[in-house]
């Protein structure tokens, strides 16, 4: 047993008159043991310094603090499934507690090299821009970049509808500062498709203390990593938000008093989230396949955490502010975000010829907005003008309507498989519909709705349509008729 000396916040010093307990060892305070502390660090001899895993609220000096002589643990078995738990493990959707588990230290150390497996295998989507441009590997780690308010969690969000469902593993949903709303709506939403009964989430709700959402990943985890090497099933994990664990873990380094480093991160930034990120690994016994939010602060992705985040990732899906406010969803920046696994060997050489023509033709269009918008289209060459029509078309081609999103844009939300979106981006291409209004293309799945949402018009109502088109973009293609 020990003693509290001293509470600042979150942060709390204790005194024991004998043996110290060692670092990441958790401790119980209060009167009926309800607040829990993490030990950081040991001062001397005879103190420690822990971070509050709860609020600290009625803690004072000179109470009664008991080690528990183990770290913190997770609830690992078959019972956690179709169950919403916070970081300790205590179960937050009103039902009874599970039975068929058992507890596991958070803490663990990421697979050895020799017993890591690497596989070559493409997950599909259904969300054209991604499985056409940057194709997602099974078993790969992929991150969705951008700032506030693109539609990441939307994005991540339909990524769970589309393949909860077709994952024939485990699903586990990380909240790491999730909003309560947000957790709560996604629960309804997964309950309501049925698929609830191979998923497992577990949420640090970002009006909780920094110590809980720093540890809420590792908890989510020790859960995939039990049903990797003990059930030897895949296990794809979903964590929302990637940032908040850094914001979390650069709040504990505050209170701890140390050093910050560049913008005010942690110093350990690289190690705390390499420790994370390591234990979502291969082996031979299975595969965790994880997709991250990842938030970039004030679009700035030279940003410290952006930055060390990517270096963790197979894919980066980097969602633009400006092709938002076109209303081009999902708002991905095609030439930003890349792919690992967008290679002859592992696609096919006819879909990584595709891409790159794709890629390609975007490119070009970009390079020749400046001049239309100063000159207008009629200043272009024939080719030039083929180009930004391609581009256009395969711009809103590979739109898509979400199924999370019904309720808001009364679409409904459309799975598109990869060959059906190859088919469609190879016909674009090949100028099969030179002479189809831009808008038919908006908001489809297949290439084949196109013709469905065609109206008769004449030649010069689809130039004219066109030409409002780009007008709403900023790109005037009558300009030329003034100058």
């Amino acid at each position: 047993m020990g003693r509290v000396i001293a509470v600042r916040g979150s942060v709390v010093d204790i005194a024991f008159s004998d043996k110290l307990p060692p670092i990441r060892s958790l401790l119980h305070a209060g009167e009926s043991n309800q607040i829990s502390i993490e030990v950081f660090s040991q001062l001397d001899i005879r103190r420690v310094r822990g971070i509050a895993l709860t609020p600290t609220q009625g803690l004072a000096r000179g109470m009664l603090v008991q080690d528990t002589g183990a770290p913190l643990q997770a609830l690992v078995g078959k019972g956690i499934l179709s169950r919403m738990f916070d970081v300790f493990g205590n179960v937050i959707d009103r039902e009874a507690p599970p039975n068929d588990v058992q507890w596991r230290s958070v803490h663990n150390v990421p697979p050895s090299l020799d017993k890591r497996a690497t596989k070559s295998e493409v997950f599909e989507t259904g969300i054209k821009v991604i499985d056409v441009l940057m194709p997602l590997e099974r078993g790969g780690k992929a991150g969705l970049f951008g700032g506030a308010g693109v539609g990441k969690t939307v994005l991540l969000t339909e990524m769970i509808h589309n393949m909860v469902g077709q994952h024939a593993g485990v699903s586990i949903f990380c909240g790491i500062g999730e909003r309560c709303r947000e957790g709560e709506e996604l629960y309804r939403e997964m309950k309501a498709a049925g698929v609830l009964d191979n998923m497992v989430m577990v949420f640090g709700q970002m009006n909780e203390p920094p110590g809980a959402r720093f540890r809420v990943g590792h908890a989510a985890l020790t859960m995939a990593e039990y049903f990797r090497d003990d059930e030897h099933r895949d296990v794809l994990l979903l964590i929302d938000n990637i940032f908040r664990f850094i914001q979390a873990g650069m709040e504990v380094s505050g209170l701890m008093g140390h050093m910050p480093a560049r913008l005010g991160y942690q110093p350990t930034m690289g190690t705390e989230l390499s420790q994370l990120e390591e234990r979502i690994a291969n082996t031979g016994s299975g595969a965790i396949t994880s997709i991250q939010a990842v938030y970039v602060p004030a679009d700035d992705f030279t940003d410290p955490a952006a930055v060390h985040t990517f270096s963790h990732l197979s894919a980066s899906i980097v969602l633009s502010r400006k092709r938002a406010s076109e209303g081009l969803y999902p708002a991905i920046d095609p030439l930003q975000s890349n792919s690992k696994m967008a290679t002859p060997g592992i696609i096919g050489q006819r879909h990584y010829d595709l891409a790159q023509k794709i890629r390609s033709t975007l490119a070009q269009y970009a390079d020749l907005k400046d001049i239309i918008a100063m000159l207008g289209m009629e200043q272009l060459s024939p080719e030039d003008h083929n180009v930004v029509g391609r581009a256009r078309r395969l711009e809103r081609f590979l739109t898509q309507p979400f199924f999370t999103t019904e309720q808001f844009t009364s679409m409904s939300g459309k799975l598109v498989s990869l060959s059906d979106a190859l088919d469609g981006c190879e016909r674009i291409l090949q100028d099969e519909f030179k002479d189809t209004p831009e808008n038919a293309l908006y908001m489809i799945g297949a290439i084949r709705e196109a013709s469905e949402k065609v109206k008769p018009l004449a030649p010069d109502d689809q130039t004219a349509e066109n030409n409002e088109n780009m007008a709403k973009e900023g790109v005037d293609a009558s300009s030329t008729d003034e100058a």
